[in-house]
């Protein structure tokens, strides 16, 4: 499946919900885990301001890619943010949408402030 990577250098990114567990499966409650690591998979919601523009992106990134206290609204860094688009059927009905995934999110508050204690 295709992989577009997405610059974020021009963008303000900060944490628009904590993050949380992925649910493989709502029915069992099953988590969400890497195909390739087997590392168990979190979901932050940001939002991404850019080019006179703000949406919400969900994102999903590795436990431990999740550094800092990301709590609402903690400025926050992406790396490696890829988009993947998605198309499946489910009931008879066709859906489609992009699926965002990162490396890493981390919080510039923490790397702010250890640069300046240093």
């Amino acid at each position: 499946m295709r992989q577009i990577p997405v610059e974020t250098s021009g963008a303000t990114v900060m944490v628009a919900k904590s993050p949380q567990p992925k649910v493989r499966d709502r029915r069992t409650g099953e988590i969400a885990t890497d195909a390739e690591t087997g590392a168990k998979l979190m979901t932050v919601d940001v939002m991404f301001a850019a080019n006179d523009e703000v949406e919400i992106l969900s994102i999903t990134v590795p436990e431990t890619g999740v550094s800092g206290e990301l709590a609402m609204g903690t400025p926050v860094a992406l790396t490696g943010l890829i988009a993947r688009p998605w198309e499946n059927e489910f009931n008879g009905q066709k859906r489609h949408g992009i699926a965002f995934r990162a490396v890493a999110v981390t919080s510039i508050v923490d790397t702010a402030a250890k640069t300046k204690a240093a």
